[in-house]
């Protein structure tokens, strides 16, 4: 088989071809091979970058990670930043740092280390000390590689409204995602990133201190995202993407069904990361690039993302522009 990316997409197996775990989840552990640490990644080849950037006609620029100060307080009840100034010789040599550094704060690539499907079970069987050690599994995989590829626009804002807005749990069907790919004329080619936007971070703006200390805490925290099911699993798989981004919270619908009558599709980050291998990324701006593909019709652009390279770190800043 090829090594191109391309050809790896079109030779996967589908879904219901793979391997049936505990739970009635199929699984992707060893598809890239019993050592393989990346996951859906890679599927950005070399000719998959090389695709996206024959989207490229305008030349602009859209940054997609949003401020540090944006979230405030911060959500998951994880503590702010603090950046500090150093001041040396006269005011002339001016430096900073910065402490209390979430890494999954704000705009952030989940790595595959961040869920396991089980205890102890990560990713194509990594243990926890594999992840811990970071022998397998975290951001520094993904940040030696870097990641460019196709973003494909799924624009669910009009029918996550119509359900009761964004900031409610409101589940983003197979359904609604086919619609959106449909409105944008496009076919999905192996390596795409989805930017699923929901218009969540900017309703977060316009919204009172009240209700952002609502957000901000795990247990009383709605958002909408993708529907809590097995067809989402099985349509993410089947597409050969390798990540799927949003502007929401945590991807998937919040909150999780975590009864246990639920389990295992009451949380898609267990079966997504830890099965399928599957990049998220959480929290992106995506508002202005959507108004941009709304006025030209194109809803593809090239994603460039550059993680933070920390050997043994869990999430990165998303470091992320969307270029047309």
């Amino acid at each position: 088989m090829s090594d191109t990316g391309t050809e790896r997409g079109r030779a996967l197996p589908s879904y219901r071809e793979l391997p049936v775990v505990e739970g009635g989840v199929h699984s992707g552990w060893g598809v890239f091979g019993e050592d393989d640490a990346v996951g859906l990644m890679n599927l950005l080849s070399p000719e998959a970058v090389l695709r996206a950037a024959r989207s490229l006609r305008t030349g602009r620029v859209f940054p997609l990670d949003i401020s540090s100060e944006l979230l405030t307080p911060p959500l998951f009840s994880r503590g702010a930043s603090r950046l500090t100034p150093l001041v040396s010789r006269q005011d002339k040599i001016l430096d900073d740092v910065r402490d209390n550094v979430y890494s999954q704060a704000g705009s952030q690539w989940d790595s595959l280390g961040h869920v396991a499907y089980t205890p102890d079970a990560f990713y194509n069987g990594a243990t926890a000390d594999d992840v811990l050690s970071g022998r397998r599994n975290t951001i520094d995989h993904w940040a030696r590689r870097g990641i460019a590829g196709r973003g494909v626009v799924l624009d669910v804002s009009d029918v996550v409204a119509s359900r009761g807005g964004p900031g409610e749990s409101v589940p983003v069907t197979v359904g609604d995602l086919e619609a959106a790919r449909e409105r944008a004329g496009i076919e999905y080619e192996p390596g795409d990133i989805l930017l699923v936007h929901t218009g969540f971070l900017r309703w977060y703006t316009a919204q009172p201190a009240g209700v952002r200390t609502r957000l901000s805490r795990r247990d009383t925290l709605t958002a909408a995202g993708i529907e809590h099911s097995e067809e989402i699993v099985e349509y993410l798989w089947n597409s050969h993407v390798s990540a799927i981004a949003s502007d929401t919270a945590a991807v998937e619908v919040w909150p999780p069904d975590e009864r246990e009558e639920s389990w295992p599709f009451g949380f898609m980050h267990q079966i997504l990361i830890g099965q399928l291998g599957l990049a998220l990324g959480e929290l992106w701006w995506l508002s202005d690039l959507v108004e941009d593909c709304r006025a030209d019709g194109r809803y593809e652009c090239l994603i460039v993302s550059a993680p933070q390279n920390v050997p043994g770190a869990i999430g990165s800043p998303a470091n992320v522009v969307a270029l047309r």
